[in-house]
């Protein structure tokens, strides 16, 4: 987490020091509900989602070169690239928790600086930029779609108890309580048209309860839940093939047809939670390319078998111990799958991990 000091500078930066900053976060519900937490502290400002890869490059700045803007946020973005920074002539404050990057001219905020094994997602940071109570269950949502409980969570629900159970765990939360419904909604505002995700952003910024929309009390709340529905009915079709896929050995690997949109992410995490005793990739084919998910319960170390087993491979992966992606040649998936499977041999003799069972 940040500091007190940290967190109290962002703060005064943001609400007195700056009067048009631009927002550059990740297209997840954790960049989102980073993004929205610090503009809707603020009221002012662009913001820009990077949809297309997790590296900011130079080329970024078509997106935002019409706007006025005196500083700039960069929030749950894995890789910033450092002629991108060179560029801008305004202050930068990168908020991120992935692996650790060396970078000049930028204030970098990352918990991993101090402990490589720290896992506190942007969100979490953010809310303690924005210190606007008002916006907890934003801060809920992006923390619970990061996997993580934070020392709110009590606060959540004393004042949302009908959203999330009492001494709920993250699995719990996310697939058996109503706040990890809004979790998912939050995910698939963020797919379809760019124009259409803008929209549904834009809206969210002005949303004052999540009632309106989980109970669709107000026209912007039917607006988001209709624009969710869109994708949830595929999503749960999807879901239920996945559920039936069974192995013996400790990977679970489920593909499915290309669709035009994305659910590996929210398919790895549900089928992680009642599968918690195995490794699960999720992958699909798409122009020569098996793009994957990978996820294991928290404590299972699944990253260093994933970048041993990239040697020698045509791809790339990466992300947090236990929550991964990756995009691999399709002529190489074999292989590569072969290799996954020996180094998480290797990485678990030895290991026991605590039993969790299985969500009902």
């Amino acid at each position: 987490m940040l500091t007190k000091r940290e967190s109290n500078f962002l703060h005064k930066k943001l609400i007195e020091g700056m009067k048009s900053p631009l927002y550059i976060h990740d297209n997840d519900p954790d960049g989102l509900c980073s993004y929205l937490l610090l503009y809707r502290a603020k009221g002012e400002g662009k913001g820009v989602i990077l949809r297309t890869s997790s590296t900011l490059t130079v080329d970024f700045k078509q997106y935002f070169q019409n706007y006025l803007y005196d500083s700039i946020f960069i929030l749950d973005i894995p890789n910033v690239d450092q002629e991108f920074i060179d560029q801008m002539k305004v202050p930068i404050y990168w908020i991120d928790h992935h692996q650790v990057q060396n970078r000049k001219k930028v204030k970098y905020y990352n918990p991993r600086i101090k402990n490589v094994e720290a896992y506190v997602p942007t969100t979490m940071m953010s809310y303690q930029v924005s210190q606007k109570e008002d916006d907890i269950w934003i801060a809920m949502v992006g923390c619970l779609a990061d996997w993580y409980m934070p020392n709110f969570s009590k606060k959540f629900i004393e004042k949302y108890p009908d959203l999330m159970s009492k001494d709920a765990d993250i699995r719990t939360a996310l697939f058996k309580d109503e706040i990890g419904k809004l979790v998912r909604i939050f995910s698939f505002l963020l797919k379809g048209k760019s124009g259409d995700v803008r929209k549904n952003i834009k809206i969210l910024t002005r949303i004052k309860s999540p009632y309106e929309i989980l109970r669709q009390n107000t026209a912007q709340g039917k607006f988001l839940y209709k624009k969710f529905t869109k994708f949830e009915s595929t999503y749960q079709e999807m879901l239920k093939l996945a559920m039936k896929k069974r192995t013996r050995g400790k990977l679970l690997i489920y593909e499915y047809a290309h669709t035009g949109q994305s659910f590996t992410t929210n398919l790895a995490n549900e089928v992680t939670a009642h599968n918690p005793d195995k490794v699960i990739i999720i992958n699909r084919k798409h122009n020569g390319k098996m793009k994957m998910s990978l996820r294991a319960v928290v404590g299972r170390n699944i990253l260093n078998p994933l970048t041993r087993a990239l040697e020698g491979i045509d791809g790339y992966g990466g992300g947090h111990f236990n929550a991964c992606g990756g995009v691999i040649a399709e002529n190489d998936w074999d292989r590569f799958i072969q290799n996954f499977k020996r180094e998480l041999t290797i990485e678990d003799a030895g290991k026991k991990y605590p039993k969790q069972k299985s969500l009902k």
